[in-house]
């Protein structure tokens, strides 16, 4: 019933910039969290970025000082601002949200078909 589609990926040069977009749909009685994780091969996927419900943010040590997530005012959206991209930031970026389906409903976890970024050095 829920379902992120995901946008703004695509190949950059070492040092340049992308804007990654997330829209979520479908039944969501309330939202606590979106999200950025990435996933390259052979490797777990990892968190990159979040944004809760009450507008706090947290950012994997990789990514701090160079990536931005930020929200729409209905927290049905989600983006992520990656500038200064290295070679290593490249990865399938999948946009998730944890949220309640209803209000009584355990919360549950929605996951983006993912969105390749490449970086060439």
């Amino acid at each position: 019933q829920v379902q992120l589609v995901e946008s703004g990926g695509g190949l950059v040069q070492a040092g340049g910039s992308l804007r990654l977009s997330c829209a979520a749909s479908g039944t969501i009685a309330s939202t606590d969290a979106m999200g950025w994780y990435r996933q390259t091969p052979g490797k777990q996927r990892e968190l990159v970025a979040i944004i809760t419900s009450g507008g706090s943010t947290n950012y994997a040590d990789s990514v701090k000082g160079r990536f931005t997530i930020s929200r729409d005012n209905g927290k049905k959206s989600v983006f992520l601002q990656m500038d200064s991209l290295k070679p290593e930031d490249t990865a399938v970026y999948y946009c998730y949200i944890r949220f309640l389906p209803t209000f009584y409903s355990d919360r549950a976890v929605k996951w983006g078909q993912g969105t390749q970024v490449t970086v060439s050095s």
